[in-house]
Order: structure tokens, then C-alpha cells, then sequence
């Protein structure tokens, strides 16, 4: 299986996949409240999305509609999306170099069955792309249990959406929170 991708020939399941996208990447800047400037990292199995088992069916076109998808809400934002890779490539992080100036790059392109459908899209369609071994993303979606937890700032948390698949895939969301000392910001009702 190592090398092998695969294609969709019914097209409508790529355009309903990548609706999925749109949806939950809409769903989840609003409830986390993403700005200009920050940075959602997304993990994905395009196999999970098309109820197979996770790096056994990649398929750059549903790689490519997923980013697609994602780009189209986040980028009229500003906000900048990140796209963890496979373990093939220790789940290192594509992202556009203007988003981490400063971070230190390291030298890996991802592929389809080495990196995954989705990060190659990724790196093929960002302008300027660059790969990190980590990065501390303000909000993420995992699309079929890809586990992207470590890309994440301290104190995530869950965020719940309406739109739960993406086709046949899970999302999982969460976004950080402001730390404040001794916890939780609480608002009394003084009345």
C-alpha cells in the first residue's frame, strides 16, 4: 500500500467532502473567536474522510478540496492555516513562512503517502510555504482523529460544533484560551 493513492471517480462525494470543510471551518472561527493574524492548525485523514481506515486511501483530490475549503473561510480573515503532516514526516507543520517570520524551518516537502493528501495540497497551494517541527496554533480542527494537540497553546478546550463530519471522518475542535492567574476569569452578578 506504501506509495499508492487513489482517486474518487464520483465527484460529487469530493464536492460534498469539501462543503464539510466550509462548514466546520465557518462554525469554528466563530465559536473560537479567531482574529486576523492567528493560526488554526488542522490535522486530516483524507482516508477517514472517505470511511476508510486512517493512511490507507489517499486521495490528493480530496486533499486539495479539503484545503480548499478551509482556505476559503480562513484566508478573506487573515487567518492563517497550518497543516500537520503524517507521522511519515513526525507530524511536522506546513505553513505560509509570513506566519512564523522568525521559526525555524526545517527541510522536508510532504507528499501523499509521506505527509499526508492534505498537507501536500497544503504546501503545493500556500503561497511561500515553509515546513516547522512544531508550532503553537490559537485554534484546531483534527479531521479523523489525526491527534494535533501537541501544535496547540496551553489551555485548550473542547469547542463543540453542529457540523461533527467532515464525510465520513470525525472533528474533533478546540481553542486556547487567555491564561489568567489563580484560574478562570469568573463574572459575579452583583444584583
Amino acid at each position: 500500500m506504501a506509495g499508492i493513492t487513489h482517486e474518487i471517480d464520483d465527484k460529487n462525494i469530493v464536492m460534498a467532502i469539501k462543503s464539510d470543510a466550509v462548514a466546520a471551518t465557518k462554525e469554528l472561527v466563530e465559536a473560537a473567536g479567531l482574529k486576523k493574524g492567528q493560526i488554526l492548525v488542522v490535522g486530516c485523514s483524507t482516508s477517514e474522510t472517505l470511511g476508510e481506515q486512517i493512511g490507507s486511501w489517499s486521495v490528493p483530490e480530496v486533499g486539495q478540496a479539503i484545503y480548499d475549503g478551509i482556505n476559503s473561510v480562513l484566508e478573506p480573515l487573515g487567518i492563517y492555516l497550518a497543516a500537520q503532516c503524517c507521522e511519515h514526516l513526525n507530524r511536522a507543520i506546513v505553513v505560509a513562512r509570513e506566519a512564523v517570520p522568525f521559526a525555524e524551518y526545517v527541510n522536508a516537502v510532504p507528499q501523499p503517502k509521506a505527509g499526508g493528501s492534505f498537507a501536500t495540497a497544503c504546501y503545493k497551494s500556500l503561497k511561500d510555504p515553509v515546513v516547522l517541527e512544531e508550532i503553537k496554533a490559537d485554534a484546531g480542527m483534527d479531521i479523523g482523529e489525526t491527534l494535533i494537540g501537541m501544535h496547540l497553546k496551553r489551555v485548550a478546550v473542547p469547542v463543540r460544533l453542529k457540523q461533527k463530519h467532515i464525510g465520513n471522518a470525525n472533528v474533533i475542535c478546540a481553542r486556547t484560551r487567555a491564561k489568567y492567574i489563580g484560574g478562570e476569569r469568573t463574572i459575579y452578578n452583583k444584583s
